[in-house]
């Protein structure tokens, strides 16, 4: 006969574990996701400029909202312009082809990334002055980074989940 008490125990920890894994999977979506729309916006804001010039605009309002410069991420340039390339033809005209290259740009930056270590999403998290502040409660921000002035802190007595980003980051 299994105690109660053992089993009460048993499936809070299985659901716990459960709650866990979600965090961490939501955080992760989430931030590509942000990433992305940041990316969709910027460039659709920018597409009456030539491709290449678009491109080069997206990814310096980019690295400055990761407080990054342009010598950042030096060794995955190629990585960095095929992906604001794909955002910038998609919003000079989508189609199927501008979707899949998007998909296909996202890809090989995260897989880039992973080489040193780290994702899109990490980056995202770590470094955006667009980042939800439950991001860092459910995966605390490496020391070292510089600080993000604009990313609201989590007030005691909310859900985690209620700490959002800056009201200036969020969709019209």
């Amino acid at each position: 006969m299994t105690d109660l008490v053992d089993e009460l125990l048993a499936e809070a920890d299985a659901a716990i574990a459960a709650m866990q894994a979600a965090a961490l999977r939501a955080r992760a979506l989430h931030a590509k996701a942000e990433l992305m729309r940041h990316m969709r916006g910027t460039a659709a804001k920018l597409s009456k400029l030539p491709l290449n010039e678009a491109a080069e605009k997206v990814a310096g309002e980019w690295m400055k909202a990761w407080q990054l410069d342009a010598t950042a991420y030096a060794a995955l340039s190629g990585d960095v312009r095929r992906f604001t390339l794909a955002f910038c033809r998609n919003a000079q005209g989508e189609t199927a082809a501008t979707q899949q290259e998007i998909r296909d740009a996202i890809v090989a930056l995260d897989t880039a990334l992973a080489g040193h270590g780290t994702s899109i999403a990490d980056q995202m998290a770590f470094r955006s002055e667009c980042a939800h502040g439950w991001w860092d409660l459910v995966v605390p921000r490496p020391g070292g980074l510089p600080p993000r002035a604009f990313v609201p802190l989590h007030v005691p007595g909310t859900a985690f989940w209620d700490t959002a980003c800056a009201e200036r980051c969020r969709p019209a």
